[in-house]
């Protein structure tokens, strides 16, 4: 993968030439990219319990993945909760800027300091018998400290548990275990790290986030987004209408890809190539598959970002963040009406889509996969992106050291 040139002009997203040229390739003579081989899944994958307890923390209590989008705490003493794979954690944004991630929980008797969602805060006080702690986790105040007999050592001890964080290419990356380094950079490799630097996701708005809480496997959920297999069968009177079936251009990078689709617009170039300088992104869809747990799409003029996570060692049982980035309104040329209204629209399209076309489908999956007889999945070789999935997936589940 090589990085791409600043956007410009009408291609605010603009496509690599040499992913065009593929795409255009693969329709006119009824192809795609494929893997060497087909790959077989065990179905215990997606109900075993023990299984699902090895990926909870060698995967995600080892690698850095994106909990959120700097947008989402945008100045000090912006705070967010949410639910990781591992831990229930307070996001916040430090009047220095710097971001920190902190297990919400008082290091007292457990109590929760911070209710669901977004908010501000100065202050972390426990609503159970008063204790108190600063935005950056440190123990501030405890009630009655002389009767209640802890020395300075102590107390000094008993911040707010602290896990690593990173926020680089405008997301906030986490490890979901204290103590483990973090070094995104390091993690997406020299490629992924340029290509995503270069598309300045830091300078993006989150226009809004959902979370999806569903019944069925993480890797199932994941599954379902990096396959351009199902569209015309699952969509066929939405995604199917403008999007070819079975039709990719992919570089696969180990623990991260990079692919794209065509839309069906890019049909008018089938008998010759487009003029040089034509802007494409509007007939590309680029995407990328960022380990292990996220897929990011390039539209014409905004991202979107789907994460899949498990939130306990129920093998059934994930979460699904939705995440639209789009231009802030101070460069969007909009009005503000006009401009929620537009990402209003997209947002529903992409609802609608996910609730009731994908989610149905993919809990009857992990119905079936309950089956005493069911049968191993098999990926055929046009699944090339599942099948980099897989395998990143395993080589991490079964790797008993980092």
């Amino acid at each position: 993968m090589t990085a791409d040139a600043a956007p410009s002009g009408t291609d605010v997203l603009p496509v690599p030439p040499h992913i065009v040229k593929g795409l255009l390739e693969h329709l006119r003579n009824g192809t795609t990219d494929e893997c060497d081989n087909i790959l077989r899944l065990d179905p215990a994958i997606f109900t075993d319990p023990d299984i699902a307890a090895r990926e909870r923390a060698r995967i995600f209590g080892r690698a850095p993945f994106i909990a959120a989008h700097g947008s989402e705490v945008p100045e000090p003493h912006d705070v967010l909760v949410k639910r990781l794979p591992r831990n229930d954690v307070i996001i916040a944004r430090l009047p220095d800027r710097s971001v920190r991630v902190l297990v919400n929980m008082c290091r007292h008797r457990g109590a929760r300091l911070a209710d669901d969602g977004p908010g501000r805060c100065r202050l972390f006080t426990c609503r159970y018998h008063g204790w108190s702690y600063e935005l950056d986790g440190r123990l501030r105040n405890i009630t009655f400290r002389d009767s209640f007999g802890l020395g300075s050592a102590d107390e000094a001890a008993l911040g707010l548990v602290s896990l690593p964080a990173e926020e680089r290419h405008g997301f906030i990356w986490v490890v979901d275990e204290p103590g483990v380094p973090i070094d995104v950079a390091a993690w997406l490799g020299p490629e992924t790290d340029d290509i995503l630097a270069g598309y300045g996701m830091d300078d993006l708005a989150c226009y809004r986030a959902g979370t999806f809480a569903e019944p069925v496997n993480w890797k199932i959920m994941h599954d379902a987004f990096l396959d351009g297999y199902h569209i015309k069968f699952v969509h066929p009177n939405s995604a199917a209408r403008y999007i070819h079936t079975n039709t990719y251009v992919i570089e696969d990078e180990g623990r991260h890809c990079r692919f794209a689709s065509p839309r069906k617009s890019l049909d008018r170039w089938l008998d010759t190539d487009p003029p040089a300088g034509e802007a494409m992104a509007e007939h590309i869809i680029l995407s990328h598959f960022i380990g292990p747990n996220c897929t990011l799409l390039q539209m014409a003029d905004n991202y979107q970002l789907l994460s899949f996570f498990p939130v306990s060692d129920n093998p059934a049982e994930s979460h699904m963040e939705m995440r639209l980035l789009v231009p802030p309104l101070e460069v969007s040329g909009l009005t503000a009406a006009a401009w929620a209204e537009k990402w209003d629209k997209n947002w529903h399209i992409l609802e609608t889509v996910l609730l009731g076309e994908d989610f149905p489908l993919l809990r009857g999956i992990q119905q079936a996969y309950a089956n005493r007889a069911a049968t191993a999945t098999v990926l055929g070789r046009n699944e090339v992106l599942n099948q980099a999935f897989h395998r990143e997936v395993a080589r991490m589940r079964d790797k008993e050291n980092p």
